[in-house]
């Protein structure tokens, strides 16, 4: 420590301090500056570019909302339609039904009607039938002698065998 002292020189102490205070200034105005706005210019951009990552995670926060709601609405609906479909289906089964039923009812009225109607001209044919037979075996009964009982029974059996019912 002592040689440094001893060669310590004021003059060369002074001229290292200008060349310090030059280069500083030097690096200052050529190196610093550029080096500082660069450094400036690329937080700049970092700090750009999260902003952007914010906004788009912002935007597409949004958009899944948006995404969910219309999912919502599109299942509301679809439910919906389907409610819709089902009252129809149900609808027309019904009406379906009530039809076929009133058609049955109708065929049933029209049955009984024509079985009514066959049976009333039946009746009919049976008893004009019977009016014949009735005045075939008058005619025959006058035709014959009435005093004698056992020809009366006789003409009666034998009116009985001649006749066919059908």
């Amino acid at each position: 420590m002592e040689t440094l002292l001893n060669d310590f020189s004021v003059g060369l102490f002074v001229m290292q301090g200008v060349i310090l205070l030059i280069l500083i200034i030097l690096m200052r105005k050529f190196a610093w500056k550029p080096i500082l706005d660069a450094l400036q210019t690329r937080e700049d951009g970092i700090q750009n570019a999260l902003d952007s990552a914010e906004n788009a995670k912002l935007e597409m926060q949004n958009l899944q909302a948006d995404n969910e709601k219309l999912l919502k609405e599109a299942r509301a609906e679809r439910e919906s339609m389907l409610k819709e479909a089902r009252e129809l289906k149900n609808k027309m089964i019904e009406d379906a039904k009530t039809e076929a039923q009133a058609q049955a009812n109708n065929m049933i009225a029209q049955a009984q009607a024509a079985i009514e109607s066959e049976k009333k001209a039946a009746m009919a044919e049976l008893k004009g039938h019977v009016a014949g037979l009735s005045l075939q075996i008058a005619e025959k009964v006058v035709g014959q002698e009435l005093s004698n009982k056992d020809k009366q029974l006789q003409l009666v059996e034998s009116m009985l065998n001649d006749a066919k019912l059908n």
